[in-house]
């Protein structure tokens, strides 16, 4: 079953980025593998997955010790500062800094350990309440007082878009978004760089790829419906 799902999947990112006129290498697909066991994201990296994204710290800790060093660890969920030191190694980006403590955090951490950690900035695009993430029109001061800290380097922006029945209803946040990133590199700030869009998840992705989207964090739409018995 995974198998087939993850070629769906695949097939839709195709068609989505030739859609857009984009080459099928612009985007990366996040298996989003949270509560999911280690067989099941075997299953997947033997198929050629390379990235997998998680939400909770507990989770990489656990996995990375049963999955082979070529692995790479998104933290897509909301991330504490005094977890921070647990992942500092091995994680490949962290999509969630949405405060200057925690970049100022993993800025620390990542000292200790002589890392530059590539980060994306949290944007609450939509302004939901339920959300954590920066507000859009707080997003470039963020950037700018983060930009300084020596071992982290902003590679571009994150969102997480309502829940909607039609895809289409998410378009304009990741048009907005998409725009966002535009102006903030055309302040040509040291230590940033707009490379990188975050934002479509299994419901919206074609879209969000249609959008712009580099990374797109796929969890039901590869793995099936997550299981919330685990903590």
């Amino acid at each position: 079953m995974l198998k087939e799902n993850l070629k769906d999947v695949e097939q839709n990112i195709k068609n989505a980025c030739a859609k857009a006129g984009r080459e099928r290498d612009s985007v990366t697909l996040v298996a989003v593998s949270k509560t999911k066991p280690v067989d099941m994201l075997k299953e997947i990296y033997d198929e050629g997955v390379r990235d997998f994204g998680e939400n909770k710290v507990q989770e990489i800790v656990a996995k990375r010790e049963n999955m082979n060093d070529d692995v790479r660890w998104h933290m897509i969920g909301h991330l504490q500062r005094n977890k921070v030191k647990y992942i500092i190694e091995d994680v490949t980006m962290i999509h969630s800094v949405d405060s200057y403590r925690l970049a100022e955090e993993i800025n620390v951490q990542a000292k200790k350990v002589n890392r530059i950690v590539p980060i994306l900035i949290e944007v609450n695009i939509a302004g939901e309440d339920t959300k954590f993430g920066v507000r859009a029109d707080e997003t470039l001061q963020l950037v700018e007082e983060i930009a300084p800290l020596e071992n982290v380097k902003i590679e571009g922006l994150m969102t997480i878009a309502p829940m909607v029945d039609d895809p289409e209803d998410n378009r304009k946040w990741f048009k907005a978004l998409r725009q966002m990133s535009v102006d903030i590199a055309e302040k040509n700030i040291d230590n940033v760089s707009m490379n990188e869009l975050s934002m479509g998840m299994t419901g919206d992705y074609c879209v969000a790829i249609e959008e712009g989207a580099t990374l797109v964090r796929v969890g039901t739409g590869i793995f099936g419906a997550r299981n919330y018995s685990v903590n």
